[in-house]
């Protein structure tokens, strides 16, 4: 390599953990430098670029496709690059964070795809981080293995004929890494996690017939997709392997992605492998760009907005239409429900939905779809076979039927439901009970008998914030106010307290999420994400 040798990585204010050295060699590390030395501060721009946008947004309250990249759209002759075998077929994909049982159970899990998580599923404690990296390395030597220490149970790996392709998912450009810097400055986290699996893995999963592949989330624009493509360059010139070889998959989870997506395929033409349709984060940044545009923009309860709403239809269908022009997998949504051990009833009424669910995601010309729990697969599985049988996708459906005009994204008041009394009260349950279990430094958790994220996190405190500032009345005559925010805050506080005892909730972190959940939903200044003064707080 040409470029002079830089600086190396300080470890700051993290306690040594068992086996690091594996993961933060010093070649690594120097890699991750030099990540940071060419590509943060034109990451740096673009998140300015970011703030700019959603003031013209305030300004104008609208959105459109841009004329400026016309040409590409018009453009019929480009297709993206085809897909390895590895990724060829991915009719359905399992979700998670990257912790030792985890990592076993979504490789085993007969999920085509395991989305192995260090974002949204992954809160950033020191410890998710690396040990996280170490366990993706320990499963592709197959060295790795697992025994709960409460039920006495084994988890090994099934044969490697028998195990997911993994598309790993690094944090987003807005988030920092705070023990890791470079000349006193913190390097991005979105830089950390890739850097260090790509780093070590790249020439392992070519060796095992795959490859470095990634989802990219929280993009915004095809500008960010274009760095993404030039870090992706970098990199596999860096370790040497075949231009090419790296692809990526990019969430469409911010509105103003959904107006550029031909362009973020085009951008990462050589190295894409597909669109994704991420539905929470989707609405969470509806209702952060579109926060001060009055009525018509005011979402109701965020169960109240399926994906049969006019305005997630018209982004879904747009996404299928696109990717497939281009040569590119469309990918679904989640299904997050969570099996119940106990309410057979439950469980069916909820697998009838997610059945329905994909089903209509497979009729709609969607290539696959996530879920969130291995008792999911058989029945997305079921919903994809029905309609692809052996082909490995349907990208030969161009869905050139499909026509979508910029208002159609945006037609929020196209929806017949309001807010509720009962989805400010769910909201707040939901924001207390996931804040507090990211705070102890687990991002993916059980609530309700669905599996929760971040994303989840950011719609319920963004649809408090959105209901006061819009001045909502709910069906019970009552005002949205930060009085009722907090009134119905203490009640369910109280209410875990009373759910948990005593002793559970003295040894949580429930008063700490309860006031940062109030904090950032009541607060004038609307926080970009939550995650943000949450990661002050967050131990490790």
């Amino acid at each position: 390599m040409s470029a002079p040798a830089p600086s190396p990585l300080a470890v700051v204010d993290a306690e040594p953990l068992p086996r690091q050295e594996e993961v933060l060699t010093e070649a690594a590390l120097a890699f991750v430098a030099e990540l940071h030395r060419r590509f943060t501060p034109r990451r740096d721009e673009l998140l300015a670029r970011r703030a700019e946008r959603r003031a013209e947004i305030a300004r104008t309250s609208t959105l459109d496709f841009l004329p400026e990249t016309a040409a590409i759209r018009a453009d019929d002759s480009w297709k993206v690059a085809p897909a390895p075998a590895a990724l060829n077929d991915r009719r359905v994909e399992i979700t998670g964070p990257t912790d030792r049982k985890m990592t076993i159970n979504a490789l085993n899990s007969g999920a085509r795809v395991w989305l192995a998580d260090f974002e949204d599923a992954s809160a950033p404690t020191w410890e998710n981080v690396v040990l996280g990296q170490l366990n993706l390395i320990d499963a592709y030597t197959r060295n790795i293995d697992f025994t709960d220490p409460r039920s006495g149970k084994s988890y090994a790996l099934k044969p490697a004929e028998e195990l997911a392709t993994v598309v790993m998912r690094p944090r987003g450009w807005h988030l920092e890494e705070r023990h890791l810097t470079f000349e006193g400055q913190p390097v991005p986290g979105a830089l950390v996690d890739f850097g260090l699996y790509f780093f070590h893995n790249a020439q392992r999963l070519i060796d095992l017939g795959k490859g470095p592949y990634f989802y990219l989330p929280k993009t915004e624009s095809h500008l960010e997709a274009r760095l993404w493509n030039e870090i992706f360059v970098f990199a596999q010139d860096y370790v040497g392997i075949p231009q090419g070889t790296v692809r990526a998959t990019v969430l469409i989870e911010t509105i103003t992605a959904a107006y550029e997506m031909e362009e973020i395929l085009y951008e990462l033409r050589d190295h894409a492998a597909g669109l994704n349709a991420g539905r929470w984060d989707y609405l969470f940044s509806i209702v952060k760009n579109f926060r001060d545009g009055g009525a018509k923009f005011v979402l109701p309860d965020r169960n109240a907005v399926t994906m049969t709403a006019p305005f997630m239809r018209a982004y879904t269908e747009l996404l299928v239409r696109t990717c497939h022009k281009r040569g590119a997998h469309a990918i679904g949504g989640m299904a997050a429900f969570i099996p119940s051990r106990r309410d057979a009833e439950v469980n069916k009424v909820a697998f009838e939905k997610v059945k329905a669910d994909k089903d209509r995601e497979a009729g709609d010309g969607f290539d696959g779809s996530w879920v969130a729990h291995p008792d999911l697969v058989p029945i997305a599985m079921a919903s994809f076979d029905a309609v692809l049988g052996e082909k490995p996708n349907q990208k030969d459906r161009l869905r050139e039927d499909v026509s979508v005009a910029a208002g159609d994204l945006i037609a929020i008041d196209s929806l017949d439901a309001k807010p509720t009394y009962d989805g400010l009260r769910n909201a707040v349950q939901v924001g207390i009970r996931y804040i507090e279990a990211w705070l102890r430094g687990l991002g993916a958790v059980a609530i309700f008998n669905l599996m929760e994220d971040a994303a989840t996190a950011e719609i319920s405190r963004s649809q408090i914030w959105q209901w006061i500032n819009a001045g909502v009345v709910f069906e019970n005559g009552e005002a949205a106010t930060p009085e009722l925010a907090r009134k119905v805050a203490a009640e369910e506080l109280a209410a875990i307290r009373a759910e948990i005892g005593e002793e559970a909730f003295a040894a949580g972190k429930w008063q700490q999420a309860h006031d940062l959940l109030l904090h950032v939903s009541l607060d004038a200044d609307y926080a970009d994400f939550l995650t943000l003064p949450a990661y002050e707080q967050l131990v490790g």
